[in-house]
């Protein structure tokens, strides 16, 4: 995938749509060369904001290190010296701000250099990207919040992750995110038996954050028409272009849902302090156990765990025969948070809910690297240069 290099959060948030879905969202160079360490992209887009100096250095580290890789140069002037220390510096295109059209061509072709040396990346050259699924068997112990703010935690320590709304009849990921979908999963019924990430990527919605959604149907009646095997065929398709597919689930186990769980990595277990959840959720643990599924790539997640109710972790513990891997705090400031669009890993990092969640984020990524998050927008670079 693309990654953009651009420190103005207006500049950032108009281009990176223009790329691809997925494209990584960075503000300076030795970010960009820590990506690369992690995964050969194919082209880095430097964006026009950034200083023309930094630029050329940048693009002789890209060289010199992935060779294959392509540099992609973004500028509001063009002067024939641009076109010269483009040239000198290993630069592979360079095109105007106002251009979107020129800027989609030389992604284009850095893609196909890239695989003309590689081969294409439908087979082997894709990443496998690590599947996990938020699940509680009763609804309200906050999956879904738990679901959006572990993929934004993961977005800020450079992983590419796309959220999955698989609770398919009343779906919030896209609303607890403020984001209104072109389109949903539901349109991907009809593709199944030629569903690929070509297709599935133009269903995709991209969050400022650089997270992508696959929204669930707009109404629940969409639910009827997407079978186990679209899911799982779904699934397979966004792990090879993505390091983290997040699911959230609805409550309980159905044939979508248990699909699901048989493409899963790691399955993080929602659970309250109260006692008809814990019954519910001794249960499905011991359904999974039955189902051979993921016995020892469990994840409790004990919400509102500081609620003087009657019960505590060690009585949890007892009760799942499970260690908690993280107990949350109860906090009005998490449902405030959620209610004006910034989950509370981004509007509060400092946060006691943050820092469990971003420490749960760095055991899922093996990743010890200090978090940071990419720009955000709200306003468009292309109509703004047009104006003027």
């Amino acid at each position: 995938m693309p990654v953009l290099v651009e420190a103005d959060a207006t500049t950032a948030g108009v281009l990176a749509p223009t790329l691809a879905s997925g494209t990584h969202v960075v503000t300076g160079s030795a970010e960009v060369l820590t990506w690369l360490q992690r995964r050969d992209d194919y082209v880095v887009v430097v964006g026009p904001t950034f200083d023309a100096t930094a630029a050329a250095a940048l693009a002789d580290q890209v060289r010199s290190q992935h060779p294959a890789t392509t540099v992609v140069l973004i500028r509001h002037m063009i002067s024939p010296d641009v076109y010269a220390r483009a040239m000198q510096h290993g630069i592979g295109a360079v095109v105007a701000a106002d251009d979107p059209a020129a800027l989609t061509a030389a992604v284009q072709r850095a893609r196909q250099n890239w695989e003309a040396i590689h081969g294409p990346s439908s087979k082997g050259n894709e990443r496998q990207g690590r599947v996990l699924t938020v699940f509680s068997p009763k609804g309200g112990v906050g999956k879904t919040t738990m679901a959006v703010n572990l993929g934004l935690a993961l977005v800020k320590r450079h992983a590419s992750v796309c959220l999955l709304d698989l609770d398919l009849a009343f779906g919030d990921i896209a609303i607890t995110l403020q984001l209104i979908p072109d389109h949903t999963i539901a349109e991907a019924a009809d593709a199944e038996e030629h569903l690929d990430y070509a297709l599935l990527h133009t269903l995709l919605t991209r969050h400022e954050s650089s997270l992508m959604i696959l929204a669930a149907p707009t109404h629940p009646e969409g639910r009827e028409h997407i079978p186990a095997s679209l899911v799982r065929r779904v699934i397979t398709t966004l792990r090879s272009h993505f390091d983290f597919v997040i699911i959230d689930t609805p409550p309980g186990f159905d044939d979508q849902v248990l699909g699901a769980l048989d493409e899963t990595d790691e399955v993080i277990v929602v659970a309250t302090l109260d006692v008809p959840t814990i019954k519910n959720t001794k249960v499905a643990l011991e359904t999974l156990d039955l189902l051979g599924l993921l016995r020892n790539n469990r994840h409790l997640v004990l919400n509102r765990a500081d609620e003087e109710v009657g019960l505590s972790r060690g009585n949890v513990e007892d009760i799942l025969a499970m260690k908690v891997t993280v107990s949350l705090p109860s906090d009005i400031a998490v449902a405030s948070a959620t209610n004006h669009g910034q989950p509370i890993v981004v509007s509060k990092p400092d946060h006691p809910v943050s820092r469990a969640i971003t420490n749960l984020a760095t055991t899922l990524s093996g990743d010890q690297r200090p978090a940071e998050g990419p720009a955000s927008t709200k306003r468009g670079l292309f109509a703004r240069v047009r104006k003027h």
